[in-house]
């Protein structure tokens, strides 16, 4: 059953609502990560002389552009574990789009959602990005000391943090903050199963970045399905 709401998902990636969400993720992103090097690289022409001279020796020292370079070194790497969870705090912020697009295709019965306020949105998103860096770091850590054991646990946490969130977003649309916080409850294990078969794109590059919009596809199938209602049709 989970899969079949993952394959509703996946077939509908090519939905401009879907697309237009990935690329306003990414693009939000690459804007972020490039405000974030230009301001260091202002605070270290502000602070930073552009050349010093060695008394004695007589070489001229440009640390100015040394410490730029070396921002811009630190960004790269930065991004690489930065980018996914920064990429979905973004899409976060549009992912009622994504549930709006699947709810108008395989369920067009259904009356429209009321909008949740776009402050309670940006709370939820920024939540989820601190939750996800921060698990994801202690996951991490604890899987440099199991090993091969390491894969087991990144999915297992993130699992669970996927279903959470995505589940609870689904839901609350319909249902409300309460209401999706007990049907999430009744159904734990299906959800978390469901958060771990999203779990599983992250660890592939490109791909990961797709987990957002389809977390959001899959569990809003999985809430109506919860809530005994099924897809009008397939795309």
């Amino acid at each position: 059953m989970i899969l079949g709401d993952f394959l509703l998902a996946v077939g509908q990636m090519g939905d401009p609502r879907f697309q237009r969400v990935l690329w306003l993720g990414l693009g939000l992103t690459v804007l972020l990560l490039i405000a974030v090097y230009g301001g260091f690289v202002w605070l270290i022409a502000l602070f930073v002389p552009g050349s010093i001279t060695l008394p004695w020796v007589g070489w001229t020292l440009h640390p100015d552009f040394a410490l730029s370079l070396a921002a811009g070194v630190l960004m790269m790497v930065a991004s690489v574990f930065l980018m996914v969870p920064v990429a979905s705090a973004f899409s976060g912020l549009f992912l009622d789009q994504v549930a709006e697009a699947v709810e108008d295709v395989h369920y067009p019965a259904l009356p429209p959602a009321p909008a949740l306020p776009w402050s309670e949105m940006l709370g939820d998103a920024l939540r989820f990005f601190v939750v996800l860096v921060l698990v994801n770091a202690v996951a991490l850590t604890l899987g440099l000391l199991l090993g091969p054991l390491a894969p087991v646990l990144f999915w297992a946490v993130n699992g669970y943090l996927l279903g959470r969130e995505y589940f609870q977003m689904a839901a609350m649309r319909r249902v409300g903050r309460k209401g999706a916080t007990a049907l999430r409850r009744r159904h734990g294990v299906e959800i978390w199963a469901a958060g771990v078969l999203m779990a599983l794109p992250l660890t592939v590059p490109v791909l990961n970045l797709l987990v957002p919009i389809l977390g959001a596809a899959t569990f809003t199938h999985l809430f109506h399905r919860l809530s005994g209602l099924r897809p009008a049709r397939n795309v």
